[in-house]
């Protein structure tokens, strides 16, 4: 589970903004905003495009361990 769709929101960038940012395909961010599985580097990618550290990943990604 992520809480990034809420994040992407609440900056209010649109899934393209952010996919771009991101280097990603808005399908990508798509499958990772409904829960899907992605890949670690994926994941790196959308939380600095986001503006976070590494060690902030838990504001988004919070499922992680």
């Amino acid at each position: 589970m992520n809480s990034l769709k809420q994040y992407r929101e609440e900056l209010l960038l649109s899934k393209a903004e952010l996919a771009r940012k991101a280097g990603i395909s808005t399908l990508t961010l798509d499958r990772v905003e409904k829960g899907k599985n992605c890949r670690l580097e994926t994941k790196r990618k959308i939380i600095f495009a986001l503006g976070l550290k590494l060690s902030e990943r838990e504001k988004i990604f919070w499922d992680e361990k």
